[in-house]
C-alpha cells in the first residue's frame, strides 16, 4: 500500500552530507514549515535526476510510507539555484546563518509567506556582489519583527546615538545603495548587537 504523498515548493536550508544512499535536508515551506526529508543520491551523476543543494528553492513531490514514515523526495524539479553564494566566504557563512535560523525556531503558519519571501529575497542577495553583512542584517530584522518582536520600539532606542543611526541608515536604504565598506562594518557590527538582544529578550534560537 502507497502511503501518503506531498506535493509543495521548498527552500533546502539545512543539507546534512549523505549516509549511504541518501541525504537528510531541513527543507522550509509555507505549509508546513521547516521539516526533514531525505533524498536517494544515485551513485552515478545523472543529468535527469536532481541532487538538492544548499539554498536550492525547488518544486517537490514527496512521498512517505503508509506508516507514516519521514518524508523522501520522488520527483524535485529547480525553481531557483544561487549558485554564488558558494564562491564567497562570508555570504556562505551569513546566509547559513540565516538558513538555520528559520530551521531552528517554528513560524506560525500566517508568517509562512513572509519568511519564503525573505528567503527567495536574501539568498538571491546573497549571491550578488552586494555586501553580506547588510543582507543579513536586514533579513534578521525582518525575520524577527514580523514574529512580533518590538525591535523599533525596545531594541533601536537601546542603542547608542551613532548605531541608532547606522541603523537606520541600514534599515531605510535599499541593497542596491549599500556597497560601500563602511556600510558592511557597520551591519556587521549591528547584527552582533541584534542576535544579543534576540538571545536575551526572545525566545528565538540562533544557534
Amino acid at each position: 500500500m502507497s502511503g501518503p504523498a506531498l506535493q509543495t515548493d521548498a527552500f533546502v536550508l539545512v543539507r546534512r552530507p549523505p549516509a549511504e544512499s541518501c541525504q537528510t535536508l531541513t527543507v522550509f515551506c509555507t505549509t508546513h514549515g521547516a521539516f526533514t526529508i531525505l533524498q536517494r543520491v544515485p551513485k552515478k551523476p545523472s543529468p535527469s535526476r536532481l541532487v538538492l543543494d544548499l539554498f536550492d528553492e525547488a518544486a517537490l513531490m514527496l512521498e512517505s510510507s503508509a506508516g507514516g514514515g519521514p518524508w523522501f523526495v520522488r520527483e524535485a524539479r529547480l525553481l531557483a539555484r544561487p549558485a554564488g553564494i558558494g564562491r564567497n566566504y562570508e555570504a556562505l557563512r551569513q546566509a547559513s546563518a540565516l538558513a538555520t535560523l528559520v530551521a531552528r525556531n517554528p513560524v506560525p503558519a500566517e508568517s509562512r509567506a513572509r519568511v519564503a519571501t525573505l528567503l527567495r529575497e536574501a539568498f538571491a542577495a546573497f549571491a550578488t556582489d552586494v555586501p553580506p553583512a547588510p543582507v543579513y542584517f536586514k533579513s534578521l530584522w525582518r525575520f524577527a519583527r514580523d514574529e512580533g518582536h518590538p525591535l523599533r520600539e525596545q531594541w533601536l532606542p537601546s542603542l547608542p546615538p551613532a548605531r541608532r543611526i547606522e541603523a537606520e541608515h541600514l534599515l531605510h536604504t535599499p541593497l542596491a545603495g549599500l556597497a560601500a565598506a563602511k556600510d558592511a562594518a557597520a551591519a556587521e557590527a549591528l547584527a552582533r548587537r541584534l542576535e544579543t538582544y534576540l538571545r536575551g529578550h526572545t525566545e528565538l534560537v540562533l544557534d
